[in-house]
């Protein structure tokens, strides 16, 4: 990854990053002694740790960039007939990305409620709420959501489009996914062209 990769995810710190994406057995063993979020992530890639590495990712990007790109995951694999409820819990979250604010943020959450919370959509919803500054309502005083419940909805979000349809595609579309972080990373759109049913 280039120096301006590296700015994307410079304010990560390594060990805080392995502790929440809860790296377990071969998969953490194949990281030991990397000191940066881009060598753990190509090599977790490289020892076909490729959910592991979105893991990583997930809780080492920033957040608004973080629900960006499970907003573009969640479109790749997106089938035509994508349920309303779905299409607008990614809208809302596409939304908040653009003007990060509790309005957005509690929008994109009932849309992902609308949406049963079954899909890459709603969970970007989630990603996009917890990502506020409160989980309480409007008229409650406000509750700090814990730093970590953002990197979590995403990677549920990815974990779920990685799979979507036909799971057997999951290899490809995780190389896929890892791809686009790399992108966002770098400042790019981190845009994935809809998948070929």
């Amino acid at each position: 990854m280039s120096a301006a990769t590296q700015s994307k995810l410079s304010a990560a710190a390594l060990p805080v990053v392995l502790q929440r994406a809860d790296l377990q057995g071969p998969a953490l063993a194949s990281v030991d002694g990397l000191e940066s979020v881009e060598a753990v992530v190509a090599a977790l890639a490289q020892a076909g740790f490729g959910i592991e590495a979105t893991r990583v990712l997930a809780h080492a990007l920033p957040k608004r960039e973080a629900v960006w790109w499970a907003c573009m995951c969640a479109l790749h694999t997106a089938p035509a007939a994508l349920p309303e409820p779905d299409r607008k819990a990614r809208e809302q979250a596409e939304g908040w990305v653009r003007q990060q604010g509790m309005t957005q943020a509690r929008a994109a959450m009932d849309e992902a409620r609308r949406a049963g919370f079954q899909s890459p959509e709603a969970w970007a919803g989630v990603a996009a709420f917890w990502s506020g500054d409160s989980l309480a309502p409007p008229e409650a005083p406000a509750v700090t959501p814990p730093p970590h419940l953002t990197g979590i909805a995403v990677a549920g979000a990815l974990a779920l489009a990685s799979v979507r349809g036909d799971a057997a595609r999951q290899p490809q579309r995780l190389a896929m996914f890892l791809q686009s972080a790399r992108d966002i990373a770098a400042g790019g759109p981190g845009r994935l062209p809809p998948e070929a049913p």
